[in-house]
């Protein structure tokens, strides 16, 4: 089986450093070679955001699909305490988006985005 690149960006403005922390243990537990980037404090970008955010970049590979990752994000989400309705008040416990994989960029909007090429860059050094 082919082994995939992934790139991915996680978020929280609520209980920022506890989700991120759940996250990256939840994380490491199915993506066993996954390394995380710094966690990076950022404004809020959108409307209806007034909190600042705590972010964090990772990379790692898998055999997995691009929708079954996905798909196993949107779960630990939910464990998280994410709920359809926290959004449209401004509430995001725990966001993660996939960014990159296997090479091709998935979200082109997210990859200019200042924090993001912040923390590629860190990424990339620690290499």
């Amino acid at each position: 089986m082919n082994e995939h690149y992934c790139l991915l960006c996680m978020g929280s403005n609520t209980d920022r450093l506890a989700q991120l922390a759940t996250a990256r243990e939840a994380l490491r537990s199915v993506f066993p070679d996954i390394r995380f980037g710094e966690v990076m404090e950022t404004e809020a970008v959108g409307n209806g955001f007034h909190s600042p955010f705590s972010n964090q970049l990772a990379e790692f590979s898998t055999v997995l699909s691009s929708d079954f990752v996905r798909g196993l994000f949107k779960e630990l989400e939910r464990r998280c305490g994410r709920m359809p309705k926290d959004k449209t008040q401004g509430i995001v416990k725990l966001d993660i988006d996939l960014l990159v994989f296997d090479g091709r960029i998935l979200k082109p909007e997210d990859m200019e985005r200042t924090y993001i090429r912040r923390g590629l860059a860190a990424l990339c050094q620690m290499k």
